[in-house]
Formats: structure tokens, sequence, C-alpha cells
């Protein structure tokens, strides 16, 4: 059963990052006075009195340029910064199990602690696959006896009792953890379907041709698809049967929202992408043909060898791209070089729009998962560790 999902939201720059790597007991989250630092999703497992859980940072909410911005006590405009944090609430309303809701009590209530908070009250009674998740309001940066008393302000939130802590010093974690440990053990439990199927997740930043290759490994229009990066919002899962085998196809938004947002969004949406690599067997990463090798291509595909899932690299778009007799050599080298972590998977080169080659792509999904579940007999690893 997969562990549940507790993430922690809040605007800029209240300690998002230095709580997780506490709750982590590592140094994995860049932490810096500037607000922002936070530059990519970071997912890990965390422990509290033999509960495990993962948690995930969700930093980089980014103002929104403005010619008219008129800046705040804390130097930024908060209204700037409302379609972000829109976004990074509702996708923890949608796919987190618990919410941990971080505030800074050196700044009391601002207007963008106060759109969080409309955002999750909005949303209790709306969450389509189950109960809404359980918020806890978290008041960070409270050092001292006095200032547990300021706390109290936060009620004007209405999201419940303010708990006061120091991410920094770790001064009240431990009873935040007792409380979010015993909300995940009252929940209850997920329904268990059995489900037999291969499970094949098609992952990869936006707007490079998942949903046109869902469609065209199926078939028929099952996902909508667009040229708007961001189109597909939710995870579908598809089943079907391919040459007497049950699989199932699951296509992934991509790391990014709808249109014109700001880009940090993307890194909010990848909690889609994590809980569907980690239900898969084996990923499909597409990456684009003309727009190969960016930073969230890596980001991706580190999900994969996180949750070590088997892989098949799906280079799409492949029949705009202007060729010669050296190109897939190239082309081959280069990735290899980029994504050096995946060295070792098969790379096929599509295009969804026209076909070319989407029949391979099944076949090496199978083979790969087929040596996922190989056992090397005991011989032959010690001839292998000899050999060495």
């Amino acid at each position: 059963m997969s562990k549940p999902l507790v993430a922690i939201v809040g605007r800029p720059n209240v300690g998002k990052s230095t709580f997780f790597n506490r709750l982590i007991g590592e140094r994995r989250a860049v932490v810096d006075d500037t607000a922002g630092t936070t530059r990519d999703r970071l997912v890990a497992e965390a422990e509290w009195t033999g509960v495990y859980f993962d948690v995930v940072d969700t930093g980089g909410i980014e103002p929104l340029p403005r010619e008219d911005a008129t800046a705040d006590p804390l130097g930024v405009d908060s209204a700037q910064f409302v379609p972000q944090i829109r976004a990074q609430a509702e996708m923890a309303i949608s796919e987190a199990d618990a919410v941990l809701f971080m505030v800074d009590i050196a700044s009391g209530p601002t207007a963008a602690d106060r759109e969080v908070a409309d955002v999750l009250r909005r949303h209790q009674k709306r969450r389509p696959s189950g109960p809404f998740p359980p918020v806890l309001l978290v008041v960070n940066k409270v050092e001292n006896i006095l200032r547990e008393s300021e706390a109290y302000v936060f009620y004007e939130l209405g999201m419940g009792e303010p708990m006061p802590i120091s991410a920094l010093h770790g001064t009240g974690t431990g009873d935040l953890l007792d409380v979010l440990v015993s909300m995940l053990k009252a929940a209850p439990a997920p329904e268990i379907v059995e489900d037999n199927s291969i499970k094949i997740a098609i992952v990869g930043r936006p707007n490079v041709g998942k949903s046109s290759l869902l469609n065209r490994l199926l078939g028929e229009e099952r996902a909508i698809v667009s040229p708007i990066p961001g189109t597909t919002r939710d995870a579908l899962d598809t089943p079907l049967l391919y040459n007497g085998v049950p699989l199932t196809l699951i296509d992934t938004a991509g790391l990014r929202r709808r249109g014109h947002i700001d880009p940090g969004v993307e890194k909010w949406s990848a909690l889609r992408v994590f809980k569907a690599i980690s239900r898969a067997d084996v990923a499909l990463l597409v990456v684009d043909a003309l727009e190969p090798f960016t930073a969230q291509d890596a980001h991706v595909a580190g999900f994969v060898i996180d949750a070590l899932k088997s892989a098949v690299v799906v280079v799409n778009k492949w029949d705009i791209v202007e060729k010669d007799e050296h190109t897939l050599v190239e082309f081959t080298r280069k990735l290899r070089s980029e994504l050096h972590f995946l060295d070792y998977v098969p790379v096929l080169f599509v295009s969804a729009k026209t076909g070319q080659r989407t029949d391979q792509i099944l076949p090496a999904a199978l083979r790969v998962q087929e040596e996922r579940l190989v056992r090397i007999p005991t011989s032959e690893l010690n001839r292998i560790i000899r050999d060495a």
C-alpha cells in the first residue's frame, strides 16, 4: 500500500523548506532567506513513531510582474502571488492526504495567507476522489514564549487551532507530528481493488505530446489533445488488452498547469506525476525532439529513478526533425549524456502524429517489465561478482 502524502503549503519565505529538511532528517532542500529559493519540488520519506509518509516541499511561488505593483511590509506585492498560491493550494487539496498550512509569526496574517485559507475552505466539500484532507495550521518561527502567545492572531484565518513551532530549532515539531500522525492513522483505508494489469505511466514535461501518444496507442481520442501546455489536469487510467496481456495506461499532466500562469506552478503539479509513477510498473518518459534535454526532463526522470521503476525514453515529434545520416546517432549520444543516469533504458524515436514507430512502444514496455521480474540464480550472481 502506498504511503500517505503530506504537502507543506504557504506563501514564500515562511520556512517550508527548513521544516521539510527537519522532517526528513537531512538538508535536501535549499534554504535561504530569499523568498522563492526552492526551485524544484522535493518529495522524500519521513517517519514519526513508526508511521511512514511522503512529505512534499512546495516551493517556487514567484510573483508575477506588474507595472503597478506596490510593496507590502515584506517587500513584495502580495496580490502578485494570488494565481500561484491558489494553484498550489488546489493541488495540495486534490492530491495530498494531509496539508500543513505554514504561516510566519513575524509578519502576522497577510493577504497571501488569507488566499490560501480561502482556497482550502472553498474546496472542503469538492474533492471528487474522497474526503477533504485534514489541514493543520502551522505557525513557524516561534522561538520564545512571547511569540507563542502571539500565534493566536492566526485564528482569524478560520483554519482551526494555530500550532506554534520553530522549524529551525525544532521547538513544537514533536507535538505537531503527533497530531499529524494521529490524523493519518484515523484516515479511512483506501479501497483495495484487485488489478493484475501492467501499469504504464506516460510522463514528461508539458506539451511534449503525451496525450497524443496515448490516443495513438489506444487508436481513439481518449484524452483531450491541445497545443496549449497543461491541457491534461488529472491522471487518466485507461485499461486495454494488448496481445492478450492486460495493461493500464496512465496519462498524466505535464509539470505545468494551464497556460500563461507562472512556470513555477509546474513544480506543484508534479504531485500528480509523482503519484502516477508510484502506481506504475513502467514509465514512458516522453521528450520533445525539437526541445530535448531540459531540466524538467531530468526532473521527471529523477522521479522514475527514485521510485525504482522501469523506463523507456520516447522521443516524440521525430517526423519534423531535419535529418541526415548522422542525426540519429548524434541525438542518441547527446540524450545518453544528458540523462546519464538512464543510460541503460531503451530509446525510441517516434511520431504520435503520424504513427511512426509507435507500434514499438508497448512491446518495449513489456520487455522492460519482463526484465524487471527476472530472477538471477545465485550461481550466476556469484560468477558475475567473481569476474568483477
